[in-house]
């Protein structure tokens, strides 16, 4: 039988997945086969990477703060829970997303019923209404960089509200669902005719501030960028520069670079910026989306098929 230790410990909900996946929790990582560990952090990991140790587990989708400790490498399987949130973390994007382009963000801020003579909300400032131009994502391209777990989620509920979708992948291999499919390599010509882009994608040395000065210039002026990826995917200098000249509608991040965004950063005062604290996968959800993820490949481990999430090391997810 496949022996697993969990830890850091107290994780009962995971401690049942594994006995759910034909595997038998052991509370010392000496003699285990398998370690799931539950921690987001990969402090004190190192203590349970034993020789016997052969498959790892981790409890994200993201693994950049495994692969700089240099944890993550050949001598061992190591898998991610890549997939494992995305329908909650697609379904907070859209929520964003919507937010932003149908101005709730500054309905949000009312204090008023009243308009003046040219409709607009008394106390708001002009700038303030240009990320509600496009009114709807009905007829609006959508371009969805990352078409992992939470891309593919997306995708068909953008679909259905009649929106146009543009998947940005590193293979170009098409995604279904998508009306056309692009190469990251070809990310260059996606960003002026994408009326709003959804980051999702991996935090890799490629894909760091991958969303500069340029790529922000080359959308078009309604558009919103929308991040529940991870925040180092865009430059936050170039990003604040942006929104303060008028040069996209907004952004919704639920993830930011430095994270946490610090207390008078200047993002917090740009009235077309909603920010939601890395709250995409509270914890509740978390827990038991790991839980599944973790009965589902102790299942798999047991009968010798491929894992979810299988990590390369080389890529670095």
């Amino acid at each position: 039988m496949l022996t697993v230790c969990v830890a850091p410990g107290g994780k009962p909900l995971i401690e049942e997945a594994v006995r759910a996946g034909g595997g038998q929790v052991v509370g010392d990582p000496h003699g285990a086969e398998a370690l799931v560990w539950t921690d987001s952090r990969p402090d004190g990991v190192r203590e349970y990477l034993t020789p016997s140790v052969r498959w790892v587990q981790l409890p994200s989708a993201g693994i950049e703060r495994w692969t700089r400790e240099g944890l993550v490498d050949s001598s061992r399987l190591w898998t991610s829970a890549a997939g494992a949130y995305g329908p909650q973390v697609a379904e907070h994007a859209l929520a964003l997303l919507l937010a932003g382009v149908h101005g709730l963000h500054r309905a949000a801020r009312r204090r008023t019923w009243q308009r003046d003579r040219h409709g607009e909300q008394r106390g708001e400032r002009q700038g303030d209404r240009q990320g509600g131009v496009r009114g709807g994502l009905r007829g609006a391209t959508v371009a969805v960089v990352g078409a992992g777990g939470i891309g593919r989620a997306l995708i068909p509920a953008l679909r259905a509200l009649g929106a146009d979708v543009v998947a940005v992948n590193r293979s170009g291999t098409p995604v279904e669902g998508a009306s056309e499919t692009v190469r990251f390599d070809g990310l260059a010509g996606v960003w002026p005719r994408a009326d709003h882009v959804v980051l999702a994608a991996p935090a890799t040395p490629e894909t760091y501030r991958m969303v500069g000065r340029e790529q922000l210039r080359a959308m078009p002026r309604h558009a919103w960028l929308v991040n529940v990826a991870r925040g180092e995917l865009v430059d936050t200098g170039a990003l604040l520069d942006a929104l303060r000249a008028g040069e996209i509608g907004g952004a919704a991040l639920d993830v930011t670079d430095p994270e946490p965004l610090p207390d008078g950063h200047g993002l917090w005062d740009e009235p077309n910026v909603l920010i939601t604290p890395h709250d995409a996968n509270p914890e509740a959800l978390f827990t038991r989306g790991l839980a599944e993820r973790v009965r589902e490949n102790v299942a798999r481990y047991v009968r010798g098929e491929p894992l979810l999430g299988r990590i390369d090391p080389a890529r670095g997810y």
